[in-house]
């Protein structure tokens, strides 16, 4: 409809329409509470680092909230392992974010890539278009791009951090600033999730006013970034997180990274 306004985090953005602003001039705006906000979750990473010293890790997907907590990490020098899972299928714009970050914190992140042959065995199989056929084959894609690497990642140690918030999705909606899930050996593994109560203002407020690098892609109306196959811009009236599997219903949008394990207690 001609001239209809849609908005994401309160800003307005017509339909169909290319970006005439970056995502900061759209979305950055300090909020009450925001210094706040900032300083519990500073505090929170430092807490994570004193618990478990050595062996706690930020989980980074290279999306805006990942970047705050990036950000904070190293401009605070906290003993956090930073690392990413590099799926194979994600953007340019995204694989790039890598180095820049590299580059702009004197950092070096941890890269996880899946297995090449399981990757290989996978297509040969379903093709590569597999992942629109049925929730199973994308759910086994995740599994094979995602799911594994991370087992490597998390793989002998006690706490990981993300970037979850609460204002991202319905099912995200209750998500605790720690929780629990279990790890390899069944042993029990503190899930820390720092911007929990962050708003989507928040988020760009930190990024505009720390100069803190960012996937020009949140630059198309794509506030949830994931494999290129499974991402979009968002349109009219979507949620924020509908530009990713936008094929598929609302309660299987997740690819398993932050689905709750069976017997884990928060």
């Amino acid at each position: 409809m001609s001239g209809e306004v849609s908005s994401i985090g309160g800003v307005s953005m017509l339909p169909g329409a290319a970006p005439q602003s970056s995502a900061i001039d759209l979305y950055a705006r300090e909020t009450a509470g925001y210094a706040d906000r900032v300083a519990a979750t500073l505090a929170q990473l430092q807490a994570a680092a004193a618990e478990f010293p050595g062996q706690v890790v930020l989980s980074t997907s290279l999306g805006a909230e990942d970047m705050v907590l990036t950000d904070l990490v190293a401009r605070h020098q906290l003993p956090i392992a930073i690392a990413t899972l590099e799926t194979g299928a994600l953007h340019a714009e995204t694989v790039a974010l890598i180095s820049r970050i590299e580059q702009h914190y004197g950092v070096k992140l941890e890269v996880f890539r899946p297995k090449n042959e399981a990757v290989i065995e996978f297509v040969k199989t379903n093709g590569d278009k597999a992942m629109y056929e049925s929730i199973a084959l994308r759910k086994a894609c995740c599994g094979i791009r995602k799911m594994e690497p991370l087992s490597r990642m998390l793989a002998d140690r006690k706490g990981w951090i993300t970037g979850l918030r609460r204002e991202q999705s319905a099912n995200r909606a209750v998500v605790p600033a720690r929780d629990t899930d279990k790890d390899a050996n069944g042993g029990v593994r503190i899930k820390f999730n720092p911007l929990a109560d962050w708003t989507w203002a928040d988020v760009w407020q930190y990024i505009a006013t720390n100069n803190v690098p960012y996937n020009p892609l949140h630059d198309q109306f794509m506030p949830s970034i994931g494999c290129a196959p499974c991402t979009r811009a968002i349109a009219v009236g979507e949620e924020f997180r509908a530009g990713r599997w936008w094929w598929e219903d609302e309660s299987a949008k997740e690819c398993g990274l932050h689905v709750k394990k069976e017997g884990a207690s928060a």
